[in-house]
């Protein structure tokens, strides 16, 4: 990667880079409906954007549970930055990110075949907590910070 950042994406021209990334990943990659793929986000969505350079390659969507638990949403990396640390890169971002608002339990619902990658970071999977759709068997996962 070229020189990465990460931004808490709040400008609309931010949040069209989070769209694209989603868009290029899920809709694209795992012919999901825009529909699905972006229900639930709304005016008042955070975001954590991973740029490399200019590009915008990874992203996940922030949602406060209550004072004290959070849940890390539609992490989507391009395909072409899978497996070279780009989705580290936003979770680190964001659980730094909620840590610093007083966050101290993060869940992440996790495609049961990337389960691997939340553990590596510390996330604990709880298989009795698991719920299907159309498209992706998902596990309950869990960090306290």
């Amino acid at each position: 990667m070229r020189a990465a950042r990460i931004v808490a994406a709040s400008p609309i021209w931010e949040k069209a880079g989070v769209y694209y990334v989603r868009t290029e990943g899920m809709v694209q990659g795992f012919d999901i409906p825009a529909s699905g793929e972006f229900s639930g986000d709304s005016n008042e969505s955070e975001y954590v954007l991973l740029y490399d350079g200019h590009l915008p390659v990874a992203t996940c969507r922030i949602h406060p549970l209550d004072e004290t638990r959070a849940k890390i949403e539609r992490v989507c990396v391009l395909p072409d930055y899978r497996g070279r640390g780009a989705g580290r890169e936003v979770i680190t971002a964001a659980e730094q990110w909620l840590q610093e608002r007083g966050f101290r339990q993060i869940v992440i619902a996790s495609r049961d075949a990337v389960v691997g990658f939340y553990e590596a970071l510390g996330y604990m999977p709880n298989w009795d907590e698991t719920e299907e759709d159309a498209f992706f068997r998902s596990v309950y996962t869990y960090k306290t910070l």
